[in-house]
């Protein structure tokens, strides 16, 4: 067995070809390192008649920080056998995984040249009218075939202990619902919102309903989530979106699924007055709530008939408890979606859709309508039991 190093070029080309038949013989084959991730290497692996591949390696520390920050290579397994789960639920939304050596915390799979990152589209003002409808084909499917409806006990038991990902679980834990609640140094603020910033850190009531959440995230193995299924994760073309990077996939709330992708289309839709001129702005954020609205409506649509067709549990099969249930998923995927407003602004990792905000004034205005839209969500989740509702709570709090 070849023992963990870490991939050069010539690595990632070499075991590209050992372990696919894509490039047939006598191919000129290069190599190209080319991820800007902050924990792994991602190589793009060509010949010279147009085919590649990807090379994806887990390196044994963040690579944003260096070795002083270690991690477990076993996050590369995880992200294998995520992708290879949720490939055999919706393969025409997941990117296919082709090989994975243990040994080496490698992953070879296709490569989705064809396709563009959807943050970067959306930043650019680009809009898609099939996003929502087949990434809640993606979240229904992925969600419903690893949750309790069709797994018996003693399977679905096996598979939470199988995707325990201790580690970037913590990374997620502590960004997204503790260290945007207090003064940490992490935290990344733009001077202009830094006097918003230390309100959050005394709002014990929006603490005590992030506690809450938290507790879910912590304690709620209802499905196998991909675990970041934010803008930078989607491959979008004109006919079809695929998700990459599941290392953070594990067993937790569905709602944190679904509501880190509503998060992100809000986020771009609190961005577009700092983006874009007035005409375009307007016709980017009514494209967005349209998206919002669909994204859950299909979603809600999708899994209630799974529920009702495809349930292997006699006691979860009652209609009463499959409403309730989904009017949960619901105000959870609202509260985890303003989480992820709130983390954006104030937290570690910010994002493209703030960042390329050039103007201060605007990039602080729209960081602003972030905080508050993201409180709201979190605070009225409960009360949010219509889509109608929510785009209406979504204008009235970013006037």
């Amino acid at each position: 067995m070849t023992a963990y190093h870490i991939f050069t070029p010539d690595d990632a080309l070499r075991f590209a070809d050992q372990h696919s038949e894509l490039f047939g013989d006598h191919s000129k084959l290069s190599a190209v390192e080319f991820g800007d991730g902050n924990l792994n290497l991602v190589f793009r692996v060509s010949n010279d008649k147009g085919t590649s591949l990807i090379v994806k390696q887990a390196l044994p520390y963040a690579r944003c920080v260096g070795e002083s920050w270690p991690l477990s290579t076993d996050r590369a397994r995880i992200e294998a056998e995520v992708l290879q789960q949720h490939g055999r639920f919706c393969p025409q939304h997941t990117v296919e995984v082709l090989h994975f050596e243990p040994a080496l915390s490698a992953i070879l799979m296709e490569d989705l040249k064809q396709y563009q990152i959807l943050r970067s589209e959306l930043v650019k003002g680009k809009t898609f009218a099939h996003l929502a409808s087949q990434m809640a084909t993606y979240l229904a499917q992925t969600l419903f075939y690893s949750s309790d409806f069709v797994l018996s006990g003693p399977v679905k038991k096996a598979a939470v202990a199988r995707f325990i990902n201790p580690e970037l679980c913590l990374i997620t834990e502590d960004l997204f619902f503790t260290d945007p609640y207090c003064n940490h140094e992490r935290n990344t603020i733009h001077a202009l919102i830094l006097p918003r910033a230390r309100q959050l850190w005394q709002d014990e009531e929006l603490q005590a309903e992030v506690a809450a959440l938290k507790a879910d995230f912590l304690s709620k193995p209802q499905a196998l989530l991909h675990g970041d299924v934010h803008s930078g994760s989607i491959f979008i073309n004109a006919d079809n979106c695929k998700v990459i990077d599941a290392e953070f996939g594990f067993y937790g709330p569905i709602g944190f699924d679904v509501g880190s992708l509503l998060g992100n289309l809000l986020l771009n839709y609190v961005a577009c007055p700092g983006l874009f001129a007035p005409e375009q702005a307007e016709q980017q954020q009514a494209y967005l709530l349209a998206q919002v609205r669909e994204l859950w409506q299909q979603f809600a649509a999708q899994f209630s008939q799974l529920m009702a067709s495809e349930t292997q549990d006699s006691a979860l099969q009652n209609s009463r408890y499959q409403q309730h249930f989904l009017q949960q998923v619901l105000a959870d995927s609202l509260g985890y979606a303003g989480c992820e407003l709130i983390r954006r602004t104030v937290g570690l990792a910010h994002v493209a859709d703030l960042e390329k905000i050039t103007d201060a004034k605007k990039r602080a205005e729209a960081e602003l309508r972030a905080i508050e839209l993201g409180r709201a969500l979190i605070m009225q989740r409960a009360k949010l039991a219509q889509m109608d509702a929510v785009l209406t709570l979504v204008q009235q709090v970013t006037v």
